[in-house]
């Protein structure tokens, strides 16, 4: 029976760039000088279990390349090689070749071999170094003989093989691994059969027989351990060795035939089973799948029990033949117990796809290891929340902004060390990743102790660019919000890390695209800190029902600050449409959903409807609503998908009664309201007003 291995390929690989986080963490953690022998640990077994795994798959560039890199670390293991940051840094550049290598592979396209020649080489050379010892692929009695041959001892080794019953079910075979060892020399083969079943005992897929083998040959032990490599945690092992070196003149012979060779495990060429070529070639390397606890399926498990019990009580009221006064009650008591179960399901399921914000966490220590060192500049990276979970959705969308954010604290914030002695501060800068929940909203902040944000720089660009006038009066948050207008940069060098006038436009797009907002705040010679509120899924949300003349919209809870009536004498009436709602000692600007709509309505005075005051990137408008309607919860449905995008619409729901209600885009209307100058310029010179 022959087994599809390609449905093992999948885990393999996600396995795999797990294993990769784990060493390129670890490597990070790493001090140089005397090995951490837990640490090396660690790393060791992640490349050794990505080493046996590609083997397996039939990756053999993969392999080998590992292989070299676990060499490295064996040594390290042991002692014979003191840990330095050459060797750090090499290891870290290899492991990004590994990552591309998979990446590349998984996607069904060629991988880079030149790059991989240039970090193979790397590792090579590092080998040959002095800081290890003489290579274990040497020889210990390898003399020169006249220029091209080498004398060495012959040796003899004992192997017993006995594999565990599942070793065919991994996709080894022993047969290949006697055809690795024949080539490095002379092998006898004697098989125990004493363990072997009956024939209508016996399971096709499970191996039952043991092997004892005699190795004659010029052969190192680690040259077997190499063959066994694949196994070694699928069976007992033991290898002897039976006598030593008597200095003869060996020659290893080569694989018996063209097709031996091609079956070789280490000799087969390097790409995937054939049965993976089925698969898409632009398949993407982020995971399609979820790792979810036992805890979390066991409540989904006692929820679903919880269904059916509800559902059999309801049943057996359907079937009741006369439907009285007691029926009644106990269907109230059916139906509130089955909104009770659907909740708990509701959040039951929304939990599985909930993540450790640890995953967006985890670049971030190589990021500021490596941008830290090109910069010339010392940078501590301190975390906290990890534990703090999020939609996988969001995880994989959040990535990219915060690694835009933590890159201008690393190039924009954190002086140099020389700097920062000047300025009586410590040499070694600090960011700060933090995550929490805060309401139904996960909040992320990205804090350093640099110089802070220059607002002198910032409005004279602004003023410049014209994105301002020179006449505005902007509060210290306005000015400090003009980074993320399109193109807007104060870096007076331009490089690879930023300078270039993009980035901070993209980061709010971004968040905002996940109904997400972000704040900054800064001050001078002290540091800043970049502030995101996202919502927890985007899936589910809980919003308020309001009515514009016939229609039902949902405005997100979160983005509400109150809803008010309106009096006479609180509303400013400015030049053209634009009228201003006065809140206390701030000026609002309405915005009438009616107009923004084109709804026909018979509520257009002020005085008859009401206002729901709503925020969103640090701005306030006031909606004109008919009437407020009620609190619920609504899952989302994506508009642009099935219709196109609608500005100041982010998506729509179906309602109890079976209507679609649209779901109200705060951001988007605040930049409707922004692009009308009379509404903004008027409320900016209301409030310089009263602040003067």
């Amino acid at each position: 029976m022959t087994i599809d291995m390609s449905q093992f390929l999948e885990t393999f690989y996600e396995e795999s760039f797990e294993g990769l986080e784990v060493m390129e963490t670890e490597l990070l953690n790493l001090d140089t000088g005397a090995a951490d022998g837990e640490i090396i640990n660690t790393i060791f077994r992640a490349a050794h279990s990505i080493k046996g795994g590609s083997g397996t798959f039939g990756l053999n560039d993969v392999a080998t390349f590992t292989h070299v890199m676990e060499t490295l670390l064996d040594e390290m293991r042991d002692g014979r090689r003191e840990v330095t940051q050459d060797a750090v840094d090499i290891l870290l550049r290899s492991v990004d070749v590994l990552r591309d290598m998979l990446s590349l592979l998984r996607a069904g396209e060629k991988v880079d071999e030149d790059r991989v020649a240039v970090a193979k080489k790397e590792l090579d050379m590092l080998l040959a170094g002095d800081g290890g010892n003489e290579s274990e692929h040497t020889g210990a009695n390898e003399v020169d003989v006249d220029g091209d041959e080498q004398v060495s001892g012959e040796k003899e080794w004992k192997i017993i093989f006995k594999p565990f019953p599942g070793l065919l079910q991994t996709g080894n075979d022993p047969v290949r691994i006697f055809r690795e060892l024949e080539s490095l020399g002379i092998l006898e083969v004697k098989a125990d059969l004493s363990k072997l079943p009956s024939f209508d005992e016996m399971v096709s897929e499970e191996c039952y027989i043991s092997w004892e083998l005699v190795l004659k040959g010029e052969i190192d032990k680690s040259e077997i351990d190499d063959v066994f490599a694949w196994v070694e945690d699928d069976c007992e092992l033991e290898i002897t060795e039976l006598n030593q070196g008597s200095g003869k003149v060996i020659k290893k012979p080569v694989a018996n035939s063209e097709n031996d060779r091609k079956e070789s495990p280490v000799a087969s060429k390097n790409t995937p089973p054939a049965n993976s070529s089925k698969a898409k070639k632009s398949k993407p390397t982020e995971s399609g799948s979820i790792r979810v606890s036992i805890d979390k399926i066991d409540d989904l498990i006692n929820m679903m029990g919880e269904l059916v019990i509800t559902q059999s009580m309801l049943s057996e009221l359907g079937g009741a033949e006369e439907f009285g006064n007691i029926q009644i009650e106990k269907l109230r008591d059916g139906l509130g117990q089955l909104e009770r179960n659907t909740r708990e399901m509701q959040e039951n399921i929304m939990r599985i796809r909930m993540l450790p914000i640890s995953f967006a966490f985890q670049r971030f220590p190589r990021l500021v290891h490596d941008l830290s060192s090109k910069l010339g500049k010392k940078i501590e990276l301190l975390m906290s929340g990890e534990n703090t979970e999020l939609d996988k959705t969001v995880m994989e969308k959040i990535g990219d902004p915060l690694v835009h954010l933590v890159r201008n604290s690393i190039d924009h914030g954190i002086e140099s060390p020389d700097q920062r002695v000047e300025s009586g501060k410590d040499e070694t800068g600090i960011i700060q990743l933090n995550a929490f929940h805060e309401g139904g909203n996960i909040v992320i902040e990205i804090v350093d102790d640099g110089a802070g944000l220059n607002k002198e720089r910032i409005l004279s660009k602004a003023i410049e660019n014209g994105v301002i006038k020179e006449s505005d009066a902007l509060t210290d948050e306005q000015i400090y919000d003009l980074i993320f207008q399109p193109g807007f940069s104060t870096a007076e060098v331009i490089s690879d890390v930023s300078g270039r006038g993009v980035g901070m436009d993209v980061v709010r797009r971004n968040i905002r695209d996940l109904g997400g907002a972000v704040e900054v705040s800064s001050r001078a010679g002290l540091g800043s800190t970049f502030t995101i509120r996202l919502p927890l899924t985007l899936a589910i949300m809980d919003g308020q029902s309001v009515r514009v003349g016939k229609e039902n919209y949902i405005v997100p809870l979160i983005s509400i600050v109150e809803s008010v009536q309106v009096r006479a004498g609180e509303v400013k009436g400015v030049a053209g449409k634009a009228s201003l709602y006065q809140l206390r000692d701030e000026y609002i600007p309405i915005v009438r959903l009616h107009e923004t709509f084109s709804i026909d309505t018979e509520c257009k005075q002020l005085e008859d409807g009401l206002l729901v005051v709503v925020e969103g990137e640090g701005t306030k408008i006031a909606l004109f609503v008919d009437d407020l309607l009620g609190q619920q919860q609504v899952v989302i449905k994506s508009l642009e998908t099935n219709y196109k995008k609608v500005t100041g619409i982010s998506g729509a729901t179906i309602l109890g009664d079976g209507t679609v209600a649209l779901i109200i885009d705060v951001a988007g209307l605040i930049h409707l309201a922004q692009t009308d100058e009379n509404i903004i310029k008027s409320a900016t010179d209301k409030d310089s007003e009263i602040a003067a």
